[in-house]
């Protein structure tokens, strides 16, 4: 019955809908008497906020100065690529990368640290006085020897070359929170200025 009034008022080889064609007419009624239920949410004031803010900074600043913040992670951004370390582990730097064996370095782009209770998380950097990477380059060596196979079909070209990469070894020392959090650093950023064409 439905099917029919619907078809009349469209046309006969329009795509209904599933439940046009499957359902009751009754069901298909609309309602003005309809009641959207708006589920209120209260929003912390910028008081809450700043109180919140400063209670968790506190927190954290007091858990560096005890030493109590356990074993610290960091993502760090070493040659393009980045790395999740820890204290003690190896990470390897695959290509040519300058410093040579014994050098110590202190890794400056880190992105995020972390230990048990809490996670510093730069945007996109944390500063640089904040925290400290410490790491030794301990072997730089070339990689396993890796095949090429050229080959064009039907042509009688075939090429069977080899190659070796430069890789770095590091030997991640240490990662030290060495300040407190939030306090501004003495460090000026210089403006950008753009040459003029």
């Amino acid at each position: 019955m439905f099917s029919s009034l619907v078809r009349g008022v469209l046309n006969s080889r329009a795509i209904l809908p599933k439940c046009l064609k499957t359902c009751s007419p009754s069901v298909l009624q609309f309602s003005n008497k309809t009641q959207l239920a708006v589920a209120q949410e209260v929003l912390p004031s910028d008081s809450d906020i700043r109180l919140t803010t400063t209670n968790t900074i506190q927190k954290v600043n007091d858990l560096i100065a005890q030493g109590a913040e356990g074993r610290l992670f960091a993502v760090v951004h070493v040659a393009g690529k980045q790395f999740k370390i820890t204290p003690e582990d190896i990470i390897i730097i695959e290509g040519y990368w300058p410093p040579t064996n014994g050098d110590q370095i202190n890794l400056e782009k880190v992105m995020l640290v972390g230990g048990t209770d809490f996670t510093l998380i730069g945007r996109p950097v944390l500063p640089q006085g904040l925290v400290t990477v410490r790491a030794t380059v301990i072997e730089k060596d070339l990689s396993h020897t890796k095949p090429i196979f050229y080959k064009k079909r039907r042509k009688q070209y075939q090429r069977l070359n080899f190659y070796r990469s430069h890789y770095t070894m590091l030997r991640i020392n240490e990662i030290v929170v060495s300040s407190d959090v939030n306090n501004p650093s003495d460090t000026v950023q210089v403006e950008r200025t753009l040459a003029s064409p």
